[in-house]
């Protein structure tokens, strides 16, 4: 970091243009935006990497954009996305570079971090993953009794689950149907207990993917595993190099669990772990779609990485969506996103996003320390459409907050089935035009409700969308809506002059729980904190007594 302190991005000359021109434009509804300019939706929409976006729906004109673009180049967008694809250290508070771009950089790309080129090293460990998973795949692996493996279960936490079982349920169609893939994550032991209850130990793999091999839940559930496996193949230890592998950097820790470091798959403190879907992480991932449908994977994050990195920002799918989030978030208050898939094997991606974005974004200082001086990080949230829509979507239209969506569709589904996808895509339509246009009390009286009924259904609309639309639903479609939302993330922290990589706002709990953990136990002295927590020990032990 310089030693010159930032200033805040809210006291620069561009915030203070756009506050001036949101007093003008935040009266203005979507549909005089429409009415005066027929061709809107032709125009404010963009096509990149085989995404097609429509923001014409979101509360903005020309000026908005032509003002959005000069922020960002105000803030130094463009040098922080060179600062991060040539490996600069822009995880400033951990003193790391940040090059999650490296790990689907084509064979013989060259990304420099302290002087060497990690893309070699990136491919051997694909290489070996590709190997590993085919030996699987195919039965050549067999397990302690000479079973050929048919279950595995991916034991992780945070980025380490989120984005296997994500990936997992996302790809499901193109995984291996002879396969069965479980996912742990939870301490609660009934994580652990429903994921394996129906397995046989013989023909069950564990995937215990922990980059320190000391994760607290991680651990935990990976020595659970371990004792019902040995409980299951007879108490032989040397069972458990037949039936784990980790994804980790602790050789001497893996190798004293008893699992073979030939069949240890590790990654670099460059890959903060809600960016590791795409390292070994996604060993799992690889295991159920095989390496080929991996590798598409892989090539879908580059595309969307080159356009993000070469595009101007007035073409660049996530500087723009990056612009229109914040717009929302700091000049008309929207505390939240909402993430609707029309997709059912989409239906884990807005709880992957919650990571991705508030983990990165929840931060209240900025770069060099000081006050970031506005809000960062709205909360992303969302489930498939159309369940949502029987669910949550009352208060996105008639609620007191705005709330803006990004609604995703595909124009061929995976599993045709009469007129389905037709009804599917006509909602995700449908959802987008009613929250822009509502329903005016005149047009409701014209229906005929009487004169008591109208407020109640009135839709006031103005509330802002983008609608995304894909081919289909592929490896490589879902590396681009991965690597689309990363860079949308990276740009809203570069322009609040926040490190999006670090995440010390996890830490503090993890150290207070590794000291209340022995004072659980009944014949412990009397817990040392505050009165609320002291009471809340003293009646645990009390419960768990009864």
């Amino acid at each position: 970091m310089s030693d010159t302190p930032l200033k805040p991005v809210s006291q620069g000359p561009a915030w203070a243009a756009l506050a001036t021109h949101h007093a003008q434009v935040k009266q203005q509804h979507l549909r005089q935006l429409f009415k005066s300019d027929p061709k809107r939706g032709e125009r404010l929409r963009l096509e990149a990497a085989g995404i097609y976006l429509d923001y014409s729906k979101n509360r903005i004109t020309d000026e908005t954009l032509q003002l959005l673009q000069g922020l960002a180049k105000e803030a130094g967008l463009r040098e922080r996305i060179d600062a991060m694809f040539r490996g600069d250290k822009i995880n400033v508070s951990e003193g790391r570079a940040v090059l999650h771009v490296a790990l689907r950089a084509p064979r013989g790309a060259t990304i420099m971090v302290d002087g060497a080129n990690v893309v070699p090293g990136v491919h051997e460990v694909l290489d070996r993953m590709a190997d590993f998973s085919e030996r699987v795949r195919s039965g050549a692996w067999k397990g302690h009794t000479g079973k050929r493996i048919r279950n595995v279960v991916n034991i992780g936490i945070g980025g380490s689950d989120l984005g296997p079982v994500m990936a997992y349920e996302a790809l499901r169609h193109y995984s291996a149907r002879d396969m069965t893939f479980r996912f742990v994550s939870n301490v609660d032991g009934t994580d652990f207990v429903e994921a394996t209850h129906d397995l046989e130990a013989d023909e069950t793999m564990f995937i215990v993917s922990s980059k320190t091999f000391t994760t607290l839940e991680t651990m935990t559930n990976a020595h659970s595993a371990r004792d019902w496996s040995l409980a299951g193949l007879g108490g032989d230890e040397s069972a458990v190099a037949k039936h784990f592998v980790a994804v980790s950097t602790n050789a001497e820790a893996v190798s004293k669990f008893g699992i073979s470091t030939d069949n240890m798959f590790g990654f670099w403190d460059w890959v903060g772990g809600r960016y590791s879907m795409d390292s070994a992480i996604g060993l799992s991932t690889m295991l159920a779609v095989g390496a080929d449908g991996f590798r598409e994977l892989l090539a879908g994050f580059h595309e969307m990485d080159e356009h993000f990195r070469t595009a101007p920002f007035e073409q660049n799918l996530p500087v723009l969506m990056g612009l229109l989030a914040l717009w929302n978030n700091n000049f008309f208050g929207a505390q939240t996103v909402a993430v609707l898939p029309y997709e059912q094997y989409l239906k884990r991606f807005p709880a992957y996003l919650q990571q991705l974005t508030m983990e990165s974004n929840g931060k209240h200082v900025r770069l060099d320390g000081g006050p970031v001086g506005c809000d960062t990080g709205p909360v992303y949230w969302g489930e498939p459409g159309t369940n949502g829509q029987h669910s949550f979507y009352q208060l996105i239209h008639q609620g007191t907050r705005l709330i803006p969506c990004d609604f995703i569709g595909f124009g061929q589904s995976l599993n045709p089935l009469g007129n389905h996808h037709d009804l599917l895509l006509a909602n995700v339509f449908a959802q987008g035009e009613a929250l822009a246009f509502g329903k005016t009390p005149e047009e409701v009286k014209a229906e005929g409700s009487p004169d008591w009924l109208v407020p109640h259904r009135t839709f006031e609309g103005n509330r802002p969308s983008n609608t995304l639309l894909l081919e289909k639903l592929t490896p490589a479609a879902l590396g681009k809506l991965v690597a689309l939302y990363e860079h949308i993330v990276f740009t809203q922290a570069a322009i609040w002059h926040i490190d999006a990589f670090d995440q010390w706002g996890v830490e503090l709990g993890k150290v207070l729980a590794q000291r209340i953990i022995p004072e659980l136990d009944a014949k412990a002295a009397a817990p040392a904190h505050d009165s609320s927590t002291n009471a809340l020990i003293e009646r645990y032990r009390q419960l768990k007594g009864a």
